[in-house]
């Protein structure tokens, strides 16, 4: 694996929102916010939205699809610090899978959905999502669940 600018990867259904622009990129040191997600590659009401917010406090950033991540994500420039964000966690599994060094995951938010199982107030997962995290646990440094910076950090 190639070493890469990523400061944090996050784990949020709402990608990028007021806690990533005023809370978390500042928190880690970056300066450019990724988002990993082939819908949202695709969409760019939902990018110009969301790139409007992070503008607004001098983030740059990036809408890739899970595979253009894989290709060019180790590529960056040094002077890019680099929050990742995945809308959950099977395409962050895929990111590590297709040989992607992660070295810190934040569980941020996801949703809940009958049937879920709760992990935190804010994070709800399905059977097939506790596969990818276990998966993920597996193959980086750290992962923990943390809503936002000055929160506590809960063991996953």
């Amino acid at each position: 694996m190639a070493k890469n600018n990523i400061l944090l990867t996050r784990i949020d259904n709402r990608l990028v929102h007021g806690q990533i622009v005023c809370l978390w990129a500042g928190a880690v040191g970056a300066n450019l916010i990724v988002v990993a997600h082939d819908e949202t590659a695709e969409n760019q009401i939902e990018q110009s939205v969301m790139r409007m917010a992070a503008s607004s406090l001098g983030y740059d950033t990036r809408f890739f699809t899970v595979q253009k991540t894989i290709d060019i994500i180790d590529k960056a420039s040094s002077d890019q610090k680099i929050l990742l964000i995945c809308q959950n966690p099977h395409d962050l599994r895929r990111i590590i899978e297709g040989g992607v060094e992660i070295k810190e995951v934040d569980i941020g938010n996801l949703y809940y959905d009958k049937g879920d199982k709760k992990l935190s107030d804010k994070v709800a997962v399905s059977e097939e999502e506790l596969k990818d995290l276990n998966y993920i646990k597996n193959h980086v440094d750290k992962i923990y669940i943390q809503d936002t910076p000055d929160s506590l950090k809960q063991e996953f």
